[in-house]
């Protein structure tokens, strides 16, 4: 208990020693103020040893029924040591025990805590309180004393701007030297104050939008731009791009960084708007600038976000896209607005796991979509967009309880077969919205058991199937799958077998989301982590791929409040 005390930092051992054993402190009080913890101990120790016939070793041998005075010694000190057995207060605990419990609150009720008295105020400075905190709290796992001893990793320590395969690649030191700091340090200055920035946002650029991904990293919170793989390797891993970074370049303060450009971290700004809404601004945007002048940042540009020089680009309506693209991000320089968005709830009845995926827009390049399921809907709605539909709109919407039966494969090649087949269910469903106030009409909407010709698997996987819970019944078995002939696909590398489809709408427009409207098309599920789109006005055919990056603190509170994020992210951009 003793060494304990010492090394939680509450007072000295002699006084916890005398709460605990209240009639030997009355006898020894005079002699004990003048001695030291150590000798102190060992007196008491011997003490204890020296006198069986004192009243605490009689009490103890008596619960003990009468063990011999050696045992009745040892006993009495173990009962010494562990206290009162009835402790009437938090201060009656021994110092481990309190830690313990500290341990367990929330680090934000943890000041108010120490106001209470000095011994809690000096038990909060022990840090595996505030390491704890860290952790549970913010997912913080660096260990700060083996950071001091080893140091930071090369890796943590620069990071490449460029194609990893290029080897004239820029290099930017993301992390600066590491400098001790204690944990409550950590928490209290950095981790606390900016714990509302954690988690899943969506820039605002026009129509563009965005993925930002705002996480707690060793020392650093560090705000990561998500960027599609390039064109069109859809199945290749998510690229990230470092836009501002908050750390502890002092004890007691922390300091904002843009990350933005090739020179360097530099001064930046962070002011927090409102709820679930902030805004990122550079202090100094002449770190942006390329000695090269703008043709320099373009080249520059264009390399990261297509992996490819413009002469590489045949299509001149491709060009266009892109140099307007340049043109209308560079103009923000890293002084941007950002949104909170929430990943999709997951239901066991739904199609598969909704997530975040990365799908092929023609001359557009990637984009990044947001699965989500809403009883017998399915809808895919941008995080990234394009000048003709923008990020936030509902980009595909699937209903499932309208399976296509895919026929055998020579007649999927046909674009005629396969069209037919689609708009005799789109026309059904037309029929059955007209009438949705109707409930005998509604039944007769091409429900999974009752369309002949219209089932997505094998009868033995489509029976008794319940609207929107496709995923619950048997698995189907794959079945063959080809793109029909005279569709575009950015990816001619696709899965040639599907589980099952069902009769969708995906959304166009022209330029400046002008004359929007839906138009059917084909849902093919693949597998758990592959989809694809056939948009049947377009004659093209859209991939997408599962993002498989780890999001933290970036599930929805509620069903509710996804909801809701929905309908504004499409005001944010209609």
């Amino acid at each position: 208990m003793a060494v304990c005390a010492r090394l939680c930092g509450v007072g000295q051992s002699r006084r916890c020693r005398r709460r605990q054993r209240h009639s030997q402190a009355d006898q020894d009080s005079d002699s004990e103020m003048d001695m030291d913890d150590e000798e102190e101990e060992e007196r008491v120790v011997g003490k204890t040893k020296d006198e069986p016939e004192g009243s605490s070793v009689s009490r103890s041998s008596s619960c003990h029924n009468s063990r011999p005075s050696g045992a009745g010694g040892l006993g009495s000190g173990a009962s010494a040591s562990a206290g009162p057995p009835h402790p009437q207060s938090l201060l009656d605990l021994p110092p481990e025990l309190l830690v313990e419990i500290f341990s367990s609150l929330p680090g934000a009720a943890l000041p108010n805590l120490a106001l209470v008295c000095k011994k809690f105020r000096q038990i909060l400075n022990t840090e595996t309180i505030w390491r704890r905190r860290c952790t549970e709290e913010f997912g913080m796992k660096d260990d700060l004393r083996k950071m001091e001893i080893v140091g930071m990793s090369s890796r943590d320590l620069y990071v490449k701007r460029v194609n990893p395969q290029v080897k004239s690649g820029r290099f930017m030191k993301l992390l600066p030297d590491y400098e001790h700091m204690d944990y409550r340090d950590v928490y209290t200055h950095l981790l606390h104050p900016y714990r509302h920035i954690l988690g899943l946002w969506q820039p605002d650029i026009g129509p563009y939008g965005g993925l930002l991904n705002v996480v707690v990293d060793g020392l650093f919170i560090i705000g990561w731009m998500y960027l599609p793989p390039h064109d069109p390797r859809v199945e290749d891993p998510m690229r990230r791009r470092p836009l501002f970074r908050i750390h502890m370049w002092e004890k007691n303060k922390a300091t904002i960084e843009c990350m933005y450009g090739h020179k360097g971290p530099h001064k930046g700004d962070i002011q927090t708007v409102k709820k679930d809404e902030f805004s990122t601004k550079c202090n100094q945007t002449d770190h942006h600038r390329m000695p090269g002048g703008r043709q320099e940042e373009f080249r520059t540009w264009l390399e990261e976000e297509w992996g490819r020089t413009l002469e590489d680009i045949f299509h001149e309506h491709m060009q266009e896209l892109i140099l307007m693209k340049f043109i209308y991000t560079s103009q923000y320089d890293n002084c941007l607005t950002y949104r909170r968005i929430y990943l999709p709830p997951c239901l066991p009845s739904d199609l598969l796991q909704p997530g975040l995926f990365k799908g092929t827009y023609g001359s557009h390049g990637l984009e990044i979509i947001m699965l989500s399921f809403h009883d017998s809907k399915a809808k895919a709605t941008k995080l990234t967009g394009d000048p003709n539909v923008p990020a936030g709109q509902l980009t595909l919407e699937i209903d499932l309880n309208c399976p296509v039966h895919l026929p055998d494969l020579e007649h999927q090649r046909s674009m005629e077969e396969l069209s037919r087949l689609v708009l005799e269910v789109h026309e059904e469903a037309q029929r059955g919205l007209q009438a949705r106030d109707a409930p005998s009409e509604v039944a007769e909407v091409a429900p999974p058991q009752g369309a002949e010709g219209l089932h997505s698997a094998p009868p033995a996987g489509a029976e008794g199937v319940e609207p929107g819970a496709a995923a619950c019944s048997a698995a189907p078995e794959p079945q063959p799958f080809v793109l029909p002939l005279g569709v575009m696909a950015r990816n001619e590398v696709y899965p040639r077998t599907c589980k099952m489809c069902f009769y969708g709408t995906g959304l166009i427009a022209g330029h400046g989301f002008t004359s929007p409207e839906r138009t059917p098309g084909l849902f093919i599920l693949f597998d758990d982590d592959r989809f694809g789109f056939i948009w049947l006005e377009l004659k093209s055919f859209s991939l997408y791929s599962r993002l498989t990056d780890q999001l933290s603190h970036a599930q929805a509170p509620t069903l509710e409040r996804f909801e809701a994020m929905l309908r504004n992210m499409q005001s944010w951009t209609s």
